[in-house]
């Protein structure tokens, strides 16, 4: 009597293809959720502070209301920094100068010197009422105020910080992963 080994039965295709088919869906969402060629990617921004003709949205005309003119005329000449601070790390190394600066017009802007941190997935620019030590961490804390995606990661931006925004409230400026809900880094703004 000869020995048979036992035949080995292949996966039946209606197992296969499926199981092939979610395998593949699965990894799309997953390089779709994290992005990782973004751990090796850099994006570099070199913007000049804005001029006040460049951020003048307001034009001489008879349509110039009195109220628009007498701001116009108490507005600094120059542009006049409001708050300054350091970034320090948060879950990425992150380094660079955040300021707040109001420009002759009278427009705020953030303005970020000499950036250096990770590029992300979906890294997002917040105003916070937090300290950095606090924002940088896992809450931009209530009342945040979003101003743009990440322009880049290294280099000196700028942010226009939406009229009406209460400049006493804001603490930190926060470099920020909103798919993620964690802070790259986060500079306090000192009032100078």
């Amino acid at each position: 009597m000869k020995f048979r080994a036992p035949l080995r039965r292949r996966p039946a295709r209606r197992v296969t293809v499926p199981l092939a088919v979610l395998v593949l869906l699965v990894g799309g969402f997953g390089l779709y959720l994290f992005a990782p060629w973004k751990a090796f990617t850099s994006t570099s921004v070199d913007e000049a502070l804005p001029s006040a003709s460049a951020s003048a949205s307001v034009s001489a005309g008879p349509a110039v209301s009195a109220a628009a003119t007498t701001a116009a005329a108490t507005a600094p000449a120059a542009p006049v920094d409001l708050a300054r601070g350091g970034f320090v790390a948060g879950e990425h190394p992150t380094t660079g100068t955040a300021r707040l600066v109001r420009l002759a017009d009278g427009t705020v802007v953030l303005r970020l010197e000499d950036l250096r941190t990770s590029d992300g997935p979906d890294v997002r620019v917040y105003l916070s009422a937090l300290p950095a030590a606090e924002s940088r961490l896992d809450s931009l804390g209530e009342g945040a105020v979003e101003l743009d995606r990440l322009k880049g990661n290294l280099g000196n931006q700028n942010y226009t910080v939406p009229p009406g925004t209460d400049l006493e409230r804001v603490r930190s400026a926060v470099i920020w992963c909103h798919r993620f809900s964690v802070g790259f880094g986060a500079a306090d703004l000192a009032r100078v």
